[in-house]
């Protein structure tokens, strides 16, 4: 398993723009009429933004894409871009609810693996390299979250030795989205 900083013009856009989709599934539903839209949509996008060395494809030994992750810092300004409208919901109900970023933190913003490869440990391995990456160039805390309705990956985060540290949610008519803020000291 490598990981290579994502490139619009040579890995698979529709297959990123999937990863992307598997994230926040239910957000996306809610907002496209079905999956397939939703899909094309994140990958007309992704060209656009300027995502630099955070965003990173998983590929197996064969080279083949087979997940996603996007980290980054306190440090890194997030450039405002046109983008769908719909895409721009996903990023307000985001900032309700997602972690708070401080000096010192590698935020863990997005991982998915491909849904044919969950279970296997795929997941725990990229975690455990993001601590280790995040422990070499002595940032002081990784901090992710976890969707209230993801049991797993909360327990997951656990057995790694996330902590929560604050819950935030978010709730507009019969919508509501909530996430567990964690953290691991380093």
């Amino acid at each position: 398993m490598r990981y290579e900083t994502f490139d619009p013009e040579t890995h698979d856009l529709l297959k990123v723009a999937k990863l992307v989709y598997d994230v926040d599934f239910r957000t996306f539903d809610m907002l496209f009429k079905n999956p397939d839209s939703a899909i094309k949509t994140i990958a007309r996008d992704l060209p656009k933004r300027e995502l630099g060395d955070y965003f990173k494809v998983i590929l197996d030994d064969e080279g083949e894409i087979i997940g996603m992750l996007f980290v980054y810092t306190s440090e890194v300004s997030h450039k405002f871009y046109f983008k769908s409208p719909r895409l721009m919901i996903v990023d307000i109900l985001d900032h309700f609810v997602l972690s708070d970023i401080e000096k010192g933190d590698l935020y863990l913003a997005e991982i998915a693996i491909d849904s044919s490869l969950r279970g296997q440990g795929i997941g725990g391995k990229v975690i455990c390299d993001v601590i280790d990456y995040a422990r070499s160039k002595d940032y002081k805390r990784v901090t992710l979250d976890a969707d209230f309705r993801n049991a797993g990956a909360k327990s997951l985060y656990e057995r790694l030795g996330f902590r929560q540290f604050n819950k935030k949610r978010v709730k507009i008519a019969s919508f509501e989205r909530g996430m567990y803020n964690m953290e691991l000291v380093l």
